[in-house]
């Protein structure tokens, strides 16, 4: 007894079986990512390592070659790309698809922490899933309202603080990166001629400068029934903080920072420059994980913009609003692709009734194509697939041979 006789013999069995296949495949529709074009990019890992004021050649002797020496024997490595440039050092892993990106990771972190010595100015590396400089899902602007006179060059750490780090805490989201506006920070001038009156150099401004700039243990004691730790806090506050420093004694008297060079806080020269409309602006994005459904996250990302400008930006007097959405590409193509689907099922099953002049038997070979859909997306979900372009494209063109090999068992 082959299937079709087995159907027809048992016909409740078999409507049951069709609703099963129906619920099922309406489940995995709801599970299944969605986006533009199948997913075909191999899994990406990044090391980024900030060294300030550090030459391209510096970077690429200090840090990149260090880097690739214990990074080119990670497992099922595929690929390494190194780049430096002014002040940071970047590397992009690439793995076989399928990679589990979690263990790669974890083997990426083990490598690096097996690079011997770093310069004492390097900053810690940082590793992040996905290459953080591809190609964005979403792009945002953030600026001050009309009545705002704050300048907006000088909110670049309010937003790698805030929005960026709310972006980041979104799942699906790989990283976010912020450009335009400049970083403060703490400037030191040195005055050439007073150093040289005192006999100091710059080499030794630095060194108390860095040696100051530590907190230290200093133990424990007991009095009675409660336990006290001791410790001496010389993290620098404020610029006063670094001007009381004492660089060196010259005929028994101190040499402070302060009479040598000028302290404050200031702003980095910009390394981007946005403009939107005319106007300076900061511009933040965000670049998705590997084989995420991009119309979730671009929603939850969506709602965080929202629940931003409510809860904190307008009451500042900013506003962050976007400029760049990805999904509206997904949307408009994936709408045209079941557009099609749907219009060439109906036709088909309208030139079928022509031909057959029965609804019983078109009604069955019409119901076929509805129900292999839902059975198409079981086993796009049982094979970890998405939906996309191609995967409708193709359930389209299969809606014709359904009717044919309908056609063939009847």
């Amino acid at each position: 007894m082959n299937f079709i006789q087995f159907a027809i013999r048992y016909p409740v069995t078999t409507i049951v079986g069709v609703i099963f296949i129906i619920l099922f495949g309406v489940v995995s529709l709801t599970k299944l990512p969605i986006q533009l074009t199948p997913d075909v990019s191999k899994p990406e890992i990044t090391v980024q390592t900030q060294w300030p004021g550090a030459s391209p050649h510096e970077v690429e002797r200090e840090i990149v070659d260090e880097q690739e020496e214990q990074l080119k024997g990670v497992e099922e490595l595929e690929r390494m790309v190194g780049e430096s440039s002014y002040d940071s050092a970047k590397i992009v892993l690439r793995f076989p698809a399928g990679t589990n990106t979690d263990t790669a990771l974890l083997r990426v972190s083990n490598r690096l922490n097996q690079v011997k010595e770093y310069p004492e100015e390097v900053n810690e590396s940082v590793i992040s899933s996905g290459d953080i400089r591809g190609s964005a899902m979403a792009w945002f602007i953030f600026e001050p309202l009309e009545n705002n006179p704050v300048n907006i060059e000088t909110m670049r750490d309010f937003a790698e603080d805030v929005i960026k780090a709310r972006f980041e805490r979104i799942s699906g989201v790989a990283a976010s990166n912020v450009y335009g506006g400049r970083e403060r920070e703490l400037r030191v001038l040195v005055d050439p001629s007073k150093l040289a009156t005192r006999s100091l150099t710059v080499r030794e401004l630095a060194r108390a400068l860095d040696q100051e700039n530590r907190d230290f243990s200093a133990g424990d004691f007991d009095e009675g029934k409660r336990s006290y730790v001791v410790r001496t806090v010389g993290e620098y506050t404020s610029p006063e903080d670094v001007g009381n420093v004492i660089i060196a004694r010259r005929n028994g008297a101190p040499v402070y920072v302060r009479d040598v060079a000028t302290v404050s806080i200031a702003y980095q020269d910009p390394t981007h420059v946005v403009r939107e409309m005319g106007r300076n602006s900061i511009a933040v994005n965000a670049i998705r994980e590997t084989g995420v459904n991009i119309l979730d996250t671009m929603a939850k990302l969506k709602e965080t913009v929202a629940d931003l400008n409510q809860d904190l930006l307008q009451a500042q007097g900013f506003k962050l609003f976007q400029v760049y959405d990805e999904t509206d590409y997904v949307y408009s193509s994936l709408t045209l692709v079941q557009q099609n689907l749907i219009i060439g099922s109906i036709l088909a099953i309208t030139v079928l009734f022509l031909f057959l002049r029965t609804g019983s038997t078109t009604l069955v070979i019409g119901l076929a194509i509805p129900i292999s859909i839902m059975g198409t997306f079981i086993a796009l979900s049982l094979l970890d697939r998405n939906v996309n372009v191609i995967s409708l494209a193709g359930m389209t063109f299969a809606a014709g041979m359904l009717v044919d090999l309908s056609l063939i068992h009847i």
